[in-house]
């Protein structure tokens, strides 16, 4: 299989229904290797639109959501961005390739071996702007504090105090909001210290667990 090719029809696809619609994700898209960051036992469907178990119960987003989400955070060379939920390590690595060098991304991940995995496919993939920190994503990661975007890949109940509080000035967040099943993918912008919220549409991702977030079973 050509995973070259794949990823090209992938993106091909994605821009034909209107998912992929700026030049910059288009090239994050095409350039980023989706494949590395999926177990070897299921790297042949890396390049399928739909989401892919990983370990610790956790998933890889499909395609047309991580491309959804890096269109809606508008991310451009130089910003500063917090991830909460790094999983596989590839939606990071989309949000690193738009940062480019000058930006910078740290991505929080709750499981420590998902964390190690993550890290490693980032630095196979060449992407050194990134750092994976292990702790609790539903609290943010105040030391590098305040963030131009922050991008929550998992489902809150209700959005998290600490990352408002973390998030910059004329900056923008997005995060699904709701219960288990399906929450509403929100883009929160904050502007003179007051937010407002745009519903981007519903959505289903694993829950975020933590101290703002949903308890652990």
């Amino acid at each position: 299989m050509d995973m070259r090719e794949e990823r090209e029809r992938m993106v091909r696809n994605l821009m034909e229904r209107g998912i992929v619609f700026t030049p910059q994700v288009e090239k994050a898209m095409r350039k980023v290797p989706r494949h590395i960051f999926i177990p070897e036992d299921r790297r042949h469907l890396a390049y399928r639109d739909s989401p892919i178990p990983i370990d610790a119960g956790q998933t890889i987003s499909a395609p047309h959501m991580v491309a959804m989400m890096a269109e809606a955070l508008r991310l451009v060379p130089g910003l500063k961005v917090l991830e909460i939920g790094a999983g596989s390590g590839y939606n990071a690595a989309i949000m690193a390739e738009l940062v480019g060098e000058s930006g910078q991304v740290i991505t929080v991940e709750r499981h420590p071996s998902l964390a190690e995995k993550a890290a490693d496919s980032l630095r196979e993939s060449g992407y050194s702007n990134v750092t994976v920190v292990v702790g609790d994503g539903s609290l943010g990661y105040p030391e590098e504090a305040p963030y131009d975007r922050i991008s929550v890949t998992c489902g809150a109940p209700y959005v998290p105090g600490p990352l408002l509080e973390q998030l910059k000035e004329d900056g923008l967040m997005v995060i699904p909001v709701g219960g288990l099943d399906c929450q509403s993918l929100q883009r929160i912008s904050k502007v003179g210290g007051r937010t407002t919220t745009e519903d981007l549409g519903c959505v289903v991702f694993v829950p975020l667990i933590g101290e703002k977030g949903h308890r652990s079973s």
